[in-house]
């Protein structure tokens, strides 16, 4: 049977209002249509119904490729900070003196108006489509939606609102001014789990057309909020909830089972999920949508479709734009090299392809995780893949692409670089004592090893000027047509990843160590680990190679594996896609691991590392309540207050 698949553009939302869109049974796109007003009987035809099918796919473009909400996920973690371009908004989330934590910053706001109206769609979908003839595995999708906006808003602000107007769960057609929360257990225990649950049931084991949801997509936040919630109630570090309540700490054990169990139904019942047989085959754009990708919020390099159907020209860095990449992405393209002629060129020029893209230099890695000690300290990288898998290490001279005739361009130590070849690379720690800085490159702060054409600088000198790319989320086009690519600066087409199939492995370790079952855990890990020792492509070499260092990442696996180290693993197999403030506000680690943190300074010559301090309080586990909703709220300002958590009221 052919597999269809969605496309779409996105229609405006309104709050507590959704979305809609034209479903047709004949063809294998979703073609939503623009609505800029809400009639709630659009829901009592099959075709509105099935239309608001429809936006519960597109609404994960708000916020997934989102370079704010990225921003909101990443920065002021263990894996990044604010790069020297960086705005307010990247400077307030890193907490370390430069910027607050507001109600009114973009981190607030960064989901909580993106999701209410998803879930107001889908409760109007649940509760009208069995009259107009939609069948339970249809309705599956919207429970399964409806549990999974609600999972993201309880991990970020807490008790949430159950009633959006009409009642608790109940479909809203009317505005309305007042807002109650519910309390953390309430939106677990009343929304979360049943829904999930019902679209586990009910939902097929291969999807209806591709990228729809299936019985193991549920699995997978069935498995991850039976762990989130496990780990809030036990609450190990006594981390405050709100709106306040009791936790029973006795049923832990019980939740962290059930996501044991969950995760390990979906390992042993695939479907058409699987890992994919390197870690560069997950994220190379040219094997985008593959089968260890089981949800992502889609994009088409097709201009009906690009962008809710604005196209791809200079980028507004707004969504429903994929844009989070142009964040993680430092400005190489100041790089000047003296061509053959005598003439200054930039070596490397602004490129539409999956190491480069559009500079931003908003976010910035922080070094010490490239150093002794770190996730990507020199032991990882000499056999672990993922490194060159994840990362824009050395970059290749382009100019030839551009129309400029120039043979070559003189590089380190006086040698000529032809067009892609290697022009600057970031190489380990453990090579910094062989380098020259004072010889090189003075405006960039490059360096130079003798016998090297390419400039260089030792990772221990990362700062928030330049530092590694992102390659994995990086912009790919299939029209570059030989040269730099005319749309460049816009949005990039790919998909954005939002589940992965390699996640049960580190879900169920995660549930196993805080089960006692070390081996169990560690096997899980393992099968990981032993994917991460293949490689077949050297993404940064542009090369095909034959290397199986799968021994030697077993045998570096430590025989008992702790939250530590399984976080170590989330951020080898998960670095800067979104996934990291939640993984640390799980497991309580947010402040053991990132209130310390070196980089270099703002300047290219930069490379000497500072140290610098975040004040990361327990009531900062949770976001704020975005100040819009506040103000929109018809109450009186005492409860307007205690509607807020307690660490941002003023």
């Amino acid at each position: 049977m052919k597999t269809k698949s969605i496309k779409y553009i996105l229609a405006a939302g309104l709050v507590f209002c959704g979305l809609s869109a034209t479903m047709t049974s004949c063809s294998d796109v979703l073609d939503e249509q623009p609505r800029s007003q809400f009639d709630p009987t659009f829901f009592n035809t099959k075709t509105g119904i099935e239309g608001g099918l429809t936006s519960l796919y597109a609404h994960l473009r708000y916020f997934y490729g989102n370079g704010y909400f990225l921003n909101s996920v990443e920065t002021g973690t263990d894996e990044y900070t604010y790069g020297q371009s960086a705005d307010g908004n990247f400077k307030d989330a890193d907490l370390s003196g430069v910027g607050s934590m507001t109600p009114s910053n973009s981190i607030a706001g960064s989901i909580w108006g993106a999701l209410f109206p998803n879930i107001n769609t889908a409760s109007g979908i649940i509760e009208k489509g069995a009259a107009v003839g939609i069948d339970n595995a249809l309705l599956a999708e919207a429970y399964f939606f409806r549990g999974f906006d609600y999972f993201l808003l309880v991990q970020t602000y807490g008790g949430v609102p159950l009633d959006l107007g009409a009642g608790e769960l109940k479909f809203n057609t009317s505005t309305v001014r007042t807002s109650v929360r519910n309390t953390v257990e309430d939106v677990y225990q009343k929304c979360i789990f049943p829904d999930l649950e019902k679209a586990l049931a009910d939902l097929p084991d291969n999807p209806r057309m591709t990228g729809t949801v299936t019985k193991n997509v549920a699995r997978l936040y069935l498995s991850k909020a039976y762990l989130t919630y496990a780990w809030w109630l036990e609450n190990p570090n006594n981390i405050p909830t709100y709106p306040e309540c009791t936790r029973d700490a006795s049923k832990a054990q019980s939740y962290y089972q059930k996501a044991y169990d969950m995760a390990m139904a979906a390992i042993n019942n695939p479907g058409p999920y699987k890992l994919q047989p390197t870690f560069y085959d997950v994220n190379v754009a040219t094997n985008d949508r593959n089968s260890e990708i089981m949800l992502y919020a889609d994009h088409d390099e097709d201009e009906k479709y690009g962008n809710g159907g604005s196209g791809y020209g200079w980028g507004s860095g707004g969504s429903p734009e994929n844009f989070a990449y142009w964040m993680e992405t430092w400005n190489y393209t100041e790089m000047t090299a003296k061509a053959a002629s005598g003439a200054n060129i930039n070596p490397i020029q602004r490129e539409a392809v999956q190491a480069l893209g559009r500079p931003w230099t908003r976010m910035a890695p922080i070094a010490d995780n490239f150093m002794t000690g770190g996730v990507w300290e020199d032991a990882v990288k000499a056999i672990d893949s993922r490194y060159d898998a994840t990362f824009t290490l050395r970059y290749h001279t382009n100019w030839h692409k551009a129309g400029v005739n120039e043979p070559f361009v003189y590089g380190a130590n006086g040698m000529q670089v032809r067009p892609n070849e290697v022009y600057f690379s970031w190489v380990p720690e453990s090579e910094d004592s062989k380098i020259n800085y004072t010889g090189a490159d003075g405006k960039l702060g490059f360096g130079e090893i003798a016998g090297r054409p390419d400039f260089v600088v030792a990772v221990n000198h990362i700062s928030r000027k330049k530092y590694p790319i992102n390659w994995k989320i990086g912009i790919y086009r299939t029209d570059n047509a030989g040269g730099l690519g005319s749309k460049v600066n816009g949005g990039s087409p790919r998909p954005w990843n939002v589940a992965k199939f390699s996640e049960f492995y580190l879900l169920g370790a995660e549930a196993a160590v805080k089960l006692n079952k070390n081996a169990e855990a560690r096997n899980l890990v393992n099968v990981l680990r032993a994917r991460a020792g293949k490689q077949t492509f050297s993404q940064n070499d542009n090369v095909a190679v034959s290397v199986d260092n799968t021994d030697a990442m077993l045998a570096a696996t430590p025989a008992t594996i702790t939250i530590d180290y399984i976080l170590d693993e989330r951020s080898r197999e998960y670095w800067g896609e979104g996934y990291r403030w939640y993984d640390l506000v799980r497991t309580q680690k947010w402040t053991e691991r990132a209130s310390t943190y070196r980089i270099a300074g703002s300047d290219y010559v930069d490379k000497d590392l500072q140290t610098f301090k975040r004040d990361i309080p327990a009531g900062y586990y949770l976001r704020p309540i975005p100040q819009g909703q506040l103000d929109g709220m018809k109450m009186d300002e005492n409860a307007k207050k205690e509607y807020q958590n307690p660490a941002y009221r003023n």
